[in-house]
């Protein structure tokens, strides 16, 4: 009896152990991430960037289209530009170029508008999905008495704010973004005068208030600085500079923080120091800001990027340090993508720069910034940059997300709009009917983040081309939101899709031009988008599952007929 009964506990000891994996393996497979999902699931959602104008496609460029002749070449940089996934254009609107005189922007020798070849550069950068920073300096001879720089601030700071708000007028809608001046820490940016961050801070003051007073909803970027240690009657070292502008005010007169991040000789990771030109120097900068309250504000960057020149060019032409060339390629892209990893504060990254006309020679070492040549030859740095920008960004994972972020693509009447009440103060918003939007993600659920209210108008939604199947029909069998209600009701979450194949999707919305009859207007405002990925139990899953249960209980069954037995 004694030998039976330890017989038994044997086979219990034996059952036991083969069965407590086979359980494991039977809760792994009807889990909604097992060992068979439906396609691979990214390992961490993405988090939300909650500093307005930091969840935008971070790849930009300095550009010298107003140098170029011909039309067929413009449209060909740009192109090019969006094709390596680029989503901004800085470019340079010189005051010189078009007000030649006081309140006329009309060229009498050629007997046509000033505005005619930004005209055209605008609407060639809208073609290809490309948003403009406009740069606003190098004021015409007729605003001073002394011209022997070109760059001298004007004489009178209303010239200077009547120039910003024709500017902003005509491109009111169009463009969103405006530097205030560049460099005004050395020589020759702030032409044979003394350097002084008060009348700096003057002249931004003068142009923000301009520009706010045609379009509230604009963004001011500050002059970025010079990196520099100097400090003479030429020159100020951009800490002391920055520093100062705080002290004079500047922090009421500016959006976002622009910043010059050269690399110089050094890798993107060289820590900061107050003793050293390099990326990371802009971390000195935001301690500034933060020093003064103002690290609620976003960084974006000006002129960012490392030299390649040759090793034939003397070491006195070398002013930006020398890499090479594939060290170029692999610093601006890694700096990008540790920034956007450590540093929410960041925004735009403009590649000093795509291309040029020719009016650089291979002589200077400035030459060799250049993503692609004059010939339109794409260099690594192009190459590197598509690699990453051209695909990645374009594409949202699952995560919550702004409007601004560039998975999602805006056609039509739509405008960007500021308001303390949306998700990072801001909001994309219109009302015009047939505006649109694409969203591309990959995941299995999408929502809408969007302001509800008595104006709300309605959007028809579709994904993949068909109906969305969280949300309503019309009587056309039509997937439509409506986003009227009684009270405002900010950052509302309309469910749109949901348990759909894991992987790419394309989301379409449009706003219709019937709304709510109740509803006093049709304004249609999204404030962000939300992915997800939900794993749902396939037939693998349940085919795993149920085999494995049925080896359980046949071992089971025949543990305790074993043991009857003895």
């Amino acid at each position: 009896m004694k030998a039976s009964k330890l017989l038994v506990g044997s086979h219990l000891k034996t059952y036991t152990a083969l069965l407590l994996p086979l359980l494991l393996i039977l809760v792994v497979a009807i889990s909604p991430n097992s060992v068979f999902p439906q396609a691979s699931a990214p390992v961490s959602p993405a988090l939300l960037r909650t500093m307005a104008n930091t969840d935008v496609n971070p790849y930009g460029a300095n550009f010298f289209l107003q140098w170029e002749p011909e039309q067929w070449k413009v449209d060909k940089t740009l192109a090019m530009a969006r094709e390596a996934g680029l989503g901004w254009a800085k470019q340079h609107f010189p005051w010189e170029d078009l007000e030649l005189k006081k309140g006329s922007f009309w060229d009498e020798k050629s007997n046509r508008s000033t505005w005619e070849k930004y005209d055209r550069i605008l609407a060639l950068a809208q073609k290809y999905n490309l948003k403009v920073i406009a740069r606003l300096d190098r004021p015409p001879d007729w605003t001073r008495k002394d011209n022997s720089r070109k760059e001298a601030p004007p004489d009178e700071l209303k010239d200077y704010a009547d120039f910003v708000e024709a500017v902003v007028r005509r491109y009111k809608g169009k463009i969103g973004y405006f530097q205030l001046w560049n460099e005004p820490n050395i020589w020759p940016e702030w032409g044979s005068r003394p350097i002084d961050p008060e009348g700096y801070v003057r002249l931004l003051r003068a142009g923000y208030e301009a520009a706010k007073r045609v379009d509230p909803n604009v963004f001011v970027l500050s002059a970025p600085l010079a990196q520099t240690f100097e400090t003479s009657p030429r020159a100020m070292a951009d800490l002391d500079y920055l520093d100062r502008m705080y002290r004079a005010g500047a922090k009421d007169y500016f959006d976002i923080l622009f910043a010059n991040a050269y690399g110089f000789s050094l890798p993107y990771d060289d820590p900061p120091s107050p003793n050293t030109l390099n990326f990371q120097r802009v971390l000195l900068l935001r301690d500034i800001m933060a020093r003064y309250g103002d690290n609620g504000k976003p960084v974006w960057f000006n002129e960012f990027g490392w030299n390649a020149a040759p090793i034939g060019l003397p070491p006195n032409a070398l002013i930006w340090g020398r890499v090479t060339e594939q060290q170029q390629a692999e610093y601006t892209v890694a700096a990008i993508e540790k920034a956007r990893a450590e540093w929410p504060w960041a925004g735009v990254f403009n590649i000093w720069y795509f291309r040029q006309d020719g009016h650089i020679p291979p002589e200077r070492a400035d030459y060799y910034f250049r993503m692609v040549d004059v010939g339109f030859t794409p260099r690594p740095l192009y190459s590197a940059v598509k690699a990453r920008a051209g695909r990645a960004l374009s594409v949202a994972e699952p995560g919550d997300y702004q409007e601004s972020n560039p998975a999602l693509v805006a056609e039509g009447a739509w405008e960007t709009t500021t308001d303390a009440r949306a998700s990072a103060q801001v909001f994309l918003g219109g009302r015009a009917p047939g505006s649109n939007m694409t969203i591309s993600f990959r995941g299995t659920d999408i929502s809408l983040l969007a302001r509800k209210g008595p104006g709300g108008g309605t959007i028809y939604v579709t994904v993949d081309g068909r109906e969305a199947n969280r949300l309503p029909v019309d009587s056309n069998g039509r997937s439509h939101a409506d986003l009227y209600s009684s009270t405002e009701e900010w950052q509302s979450r309309v469910p749109v899709a949901g348990g759909l194949p894991f992987g790419e999707h394309k989301l379409r919305l449009a706003i219709s031009p019937a709304g709510n009859p109740e509803a006093r207007d049709s304004f249609v405002a999204i404030d962000g988008f939300s992915v997800q990925y939900i794993g749902s139990v396939t037939w693998l899953n349940w085919a795993a599952a149920g085999a494995i249960a049925l080896v359980v209980l046949l071992s089971t069954a025949f543990l305790w007929r074993t043991a009857a037995k003895r």
